[in-house]
């Protein structure tokens, strides 16, 4: 049996050293109890166990109903909105099956093929701003490509209206911050509310062919308790907003930094071994957007392989950073970029009742934006060495804070 702490293992707020800190989870078993900003939950970073237990009914996503110590930590946790928000995210049984079925037409195959043109629109007018910079200039990519791409795309699909999405993308990189303070999270909540109620506002004025307007239809339009609360309409709106934006940015800029830092991996690209699709989803699996999610909960006893018991009310961390790393499920080379591993699996998207409904669109964007910066940009290269790139204040979020690159080299 691995060796287990007797104190829960403090996560570190910062990110500084996650790979470090995921192979420690993992050298303590299947599971490991730890301590996540003040809250000791288990640290579940096994693949065949967290897999087990996203599709177990005994665990859930409700803490009113399945936390006791919501009450404690509530008010003083920076983490709660988390777990206070009332949408498909925090639903269990029958309420997520009614949350999941209203959300689940924004992402049907129709918009799916609608929004390819406007992914590709969008990159092209990206690209076509950066290519007007001086050859040998330092650009961050992830300021100039993956942050506008996705906050554009998301934007289009809700129909936030252009002059709001600046408001949304700094209160949701507040949402992801893990640094900040329980009461600097209180304020950027108290800002991510008032962009939505913004949001509900311009929106029941002018609806349009856009979910936010077909969320508000079905808010207002039904009265047979099968429809969106107040409450829920405003979380559902801030999950599909966050969800679509901040995890989106991650990995378009864990892509291009692994594939700079792998030239071989490129190599295989170009010369026709592998495609896009092979890099996104190694990039899923090595760099996931999520490290952790916080949190479900167990609704009753869970007796786990080693012998440990999960108590029933005991908070659950889903380790998927951890877990796509691990050895007993991708061998040896776990820790590789090889965009042609034959296993393509991971949890970078979840597994279960509540897989991540905006995969398709994720992996569209990916796939659009990798293709065509490197299309236009054959030479571009990282400005600085891949070891100098600095992880986001995160224990949540897996990016850089910058993701500084050449386009071309300088001219001579």
């Amino acid at each position: 049996m691995p060796p287990q702490s007797s104190a829960p293992i403090i996560l570190d707020p910062t990110g500084a050293d996650h790979h470090g800190e995921h192979e420690r989870l993992r050298g303590h078993g299947s599971a490991v109890r730890v301590d996540v900003l003040g809250v000791t939950a288990w640290s579940v970073s096994d693949p065949a166990l967290l897999k087990k237990l996203l599709t177990s009914p005994d665990v859930s996503k409700d803490a009113r109903a399945h936390w006791p110590a919501l009450s404690e930590v509530v008010e003083t946790w920076p983490l709660a909105l988390w777990v206070g928000v009332s949408n498909m995210f925090t639903a269990y049984g029958a309420d997520h099956r009614r949350l999941r079925r209203i959300v689940a037409p924004a992402f049907a195959a129709r918009r799916m093929a609608a929004l390819t043109c406007v992914v590709e629109t969008v990159v092209t007018a990206i690209l076509d701003d950066l290519d007007t910079l001086p050859a040998g200039e330092t650009v961050d990519l992830r300021e100039r490509l993956a942050y506008p791409l996705p906050i554009a795309v998301i934007g289009h699909l809700m129909g936030v209206p252009a002059d709001q999405r600046a408001d949304f993308r700094g209160v949701v990189d507040g949402v992801f911050d893990t640094t900040q303070t329980s009461g600097e999270q209180a304020v950027n909540t108290a800002r991510l509310y008032e962009a939505l109620d913004a949001l509900i506002v311009s929106k029941r004025n002018e609806p349009g062919d856009d979910m936010t307007s077909l969320l508000i239809a079905a808010r207002d339009d039904e009265g047979d308790g099968v429809g969106l609360s107040d409450a829920e309409l405003r979380d559902t709106l801030l999950l599909m907003i966050s969800a679509g934006y901040e995890t989106t940015v991650n990995v378009i800029d864990q892509a291009v930094s692994l594939l700079l830092s792998h030239p071989e991996q490129l190599g295989r690209i170009r010369a026709g071994r592998a495609d896009w699709n092979d890099v996104v989803e190694e990039t899923l699996r090595l760099e996931p957007a999520v490290k952790h999610l916080p949190m479900r909960f167990a609704v009753a006893d869970i007796k786990l392989p080693d012998g440990q018991t999960i108590a029933q009310g005991d908070a659950i961390l889903a380790s998927y950073a951890a877990a796509n790393r691990h050895p007993g499920w991708h061998g040896e080379t776990a820790d590789a970029f090889d965009i042609g591993r034959v296993s393509k699996d991971h949890l970078a998207f979840g597994h279960g009742v509540h897989f991540c409904l905006g995969a398709p669109l994720a992996r569209l964007e990916l796939a659009t934006s990798l293709r065509m910066l490197f299309g236009r940009f054959p030479q571009l290269e990282l400005a600085v060495p891949a070891d100098e790139l600095q992880p986001l204040g995160s224990l949540i979020s897996n990016g850089h804070q910058t993701l500084p690159v050449r386009l071309r080299p300088p001219t001579a």
